[in-house]
């Protein structure tokens, strides 16, 4: 069960230089985390999930800069560290797993060494010994063999056993949080699986809580205990997971919800998937108001006015929306698009 909280996030925003003004990316996300607890930021592609994932670790690139109250990682505010100073938390107290271990991984460097660099770069071992547990950690992610594949280069392995070593090299130092970054974008779906049940049982085994990254809401119901939904930067819906997929209030998690494909027909044809028209806006023209309205189906022109405020709702979870009532009335309607 959770625990205490481990991680504490306050007024996370990712900006970028601009000629005339800068960008923000991603704006005020608030979350917290507990220890064994899993939290999934969902959201299309251009959201800023990825951008958030990074900037816990302090990964944003130049032009990009990382602003905030606190990013509290066991009660330290690790906002604004830099240089040698967030290298000692980086793969230590908190690690991430991209998306492609093909490019996260080094192509020169064995697997073997790419784990035991992890651990003598944090904790005071002799090679010997990280030897023995980077062998350890291989075979702890059920990859056959464990002694063999030490000595393998990344190109040797399958897509599914880079996942897997990438899995122990942020295991390592047995972090506080672990950020998945859509970690099972490249594999197929019996691969996919097998990841995701490997990640959520050595977070059961070892109480380290995960930031998962994803746009699956199936991943979702099947791993987390709680939602995030980001749209254009900004967090419309944060609930438990349970509450979240049974009655979402934001239109923009309903028409998440209502855009899943569905397995059967209708009336002896093939359904065509749900779709949220429209796009998500540029960094450069943002709406005014909710970013959400130029393609919400109950948007008002209250909604364009100006950004609607987080409502706190349930135990825990709040809303950004102003048609917060009428969302509460009914479920997503099967076919979302008939309500345009």
């Amino acid at each position: 069960m959770p625990g205490q909280t481990v991680l504490s996030v306050e007024g996370l925003s990712v900006k970028f230089s601009h000629s005339d003004r800068p960008l923000t990316a991603v704006s005020e996300i608030d979350f917290e985390l507990a220890r064994g607890e899993t939290l999934a930021i969902v959201g299309e592609s251009g959201c800023g999930k990825s951008l958030t994932a990074l900037a816990l670790l302090g990964l944003i690139p130049t032009p990009g800069r990382i602003e905030g109250r606190a990013i509290r990682l066991e009660g330290r505010d690790i906002l604004g560290l830099q240089g040698e100073a967030m290298r000692r938390l980086r793969g230590n107290r908190i690690a991430m797993i991209f998306q492609e271990p093909m490019t996260a991984l080094n192509p020169v460097l064995t697997i073997g060494e790419q784990i035991v660099e992890a651990i003598r770069e944090h904790e005071d071992v002799s090679s010997v010994d990280a030897r023995k547990r980077a062998i350890g950690l291989l075979d702890r992610v059920r990859i056959p063999d464990p002694r063999r594949r030490f000595d393998d280069y990344p190109h040797r392995l399958s897509g599914g056993m880079r996942q897997r070593a990438m899995i122990a090299i942020a295991l390592a130092c047995s972090p506080a949080v672990l950020v998945a970054d859509e970690p099972t974008t490249a594999l197929d779906v019996t691969i996919q699986a097998q990841i995701l049940e490997l990640i959520d049982e050595l977070k059961r085994e070892t109480g380290t809580a995960v930031v998962l990254i994803t746009h699956d809401l199936g991943v979702v119901a099947g791993y987390a205990d709680r939602v995030l939904v980001m749209y254009a930067g900004r967090k419309v819906e944060e609930r438990t997971t349970h509450d979240l997929l049974e009655a979402p209030l934001h239109p923009y998690t309903r028409g998440l919800i209502a855009a899943r494909p569905r397995i059967g027909t209708r009336a002896g044809f093939r359904e065509r998937l749900t779709e949220i028209p429209g796009i998500v806006p540029s960094l450069r023209d943002m709406p005014a108001g909710c970013r959400f309205a130029p393609r919400c189906p109950i948007a008002t022109e209250a909604c364009r006015l100006a950004p609607p405020p987080l409502i706190p709702v349930g135990a825990g979870g709040s809303v950004a929306c102003l048609r917060i009532e009428d969302s509460r009335v009914s479920k997503p309607p099967a076919d979302y698009s008939s309500a345009y």
